[in-house]
């Protein structure tokens, strides 16, 4: 699904990544661990076309296409999500026009036609049952007056939506207390298919031990220094990432 060749990337003229390489099949699931400031956010948005960010040298392949040269909306059409840290309120646009508008742009990208009123209804009232969302979110504008629990849920409801083939999430367990971090582990869960591939970037092992990620990687001063299992994320949470550093 998704192949990562020697890839550098800068920003405002600083190197970050020094050579990533990656690899990713159907139907797996990567976590990414790593110290502040080793590059895991810079890599989420280098796969989803942030321009701030430069890539001066490698490749990356999603689904047999060249991922670099397409446009961020493009990137998203073709399946790649991103669920962010700190997700963004926007007053006055109401959940229910922000994902018919996703949705809906996405089916027309594919050459589909778009979801008629009562489908699209239908379907979120479907999907907001996997994150246990108040049905009062229809009416709500997208994350305004949200807790930091409930906009990281509704991070997770937009994947459930749009049905991506690969999602990226960027520290999905920050700020989240243990009933929130089930109810959006469970919905990742309920989300696996044979098709369809994760990164989970994140700090600690909580939220991996829910999860249960194949193969998890430390990242470090811009580039993957080990690759292991679950045995990895235990030995972080133990360790802190000390070991890392003393073995560079």
């Amino acid at each position: 699904m998704l192949e990562i060749k020697n890839l550098h990337a800068s920003v405002d003229g600083k190197e970050i990544l020094r050579g990533i390489d990656l690899r990713i099949g159907d139907g797996e699931m990567h976590a990414l661990m790593g110290p502040n400031g080793s590059g895991k956010s810079t890599l989420s948005a280098v796969l989803t076309g942030n321009p701030m960010y430069e890539v001066t040298e490698g490749s990356i392949t999603f689904n047999g296409k060249d991922l670099l040269s397409m446009k961020p909306e493009d990137r998203a059409h073709e399946g790649l999500f991103l669920s962010f840290q700190y997700p963004v309120e926007i007053p006055g646009v109401s959940m229910t026009n922000f994902m018919r508008a996703a949705l809906n742009g996405k089916r027309r990208y594919h050459g589909e036609k778009d979801l008629t009123a009562a489908e699209f209804i239908r379907l979120m009232k479907e999907k907001r049952t996997l994150l246990q969302l108040d049905n009062k979110l229809a009416n709500r504008s997208v994350n305004e007056g949200f807790s930091g629990g409930e906009k990281k849920r509704n991070e997770i409801f937009q994947m459930a939506m749009l049905e991506p083939k690969l999602s990226i999430l960027d520290e999905t367990d920050s700020g989240l207390d243990v009933d929130a971090m089930k109810i959006v582990a469970d919905g990742v869960n309920s989300l696996k298919r044979a098709d369809t591939s994760c990164i989970i970037i994140t700090h600690y092992q909580r939220l991996l031990e829910y999860l249960q990620p194949e193969i998890v990687h430390i990242l470090y001063k811009g580039r993957i220094v080990c690759t292991g299992g679950m045995e990895l994320s235990r030995r972080i949470e133990a360790e802190g990432f000390d070991w890392v550093r003393n073995a560079d």
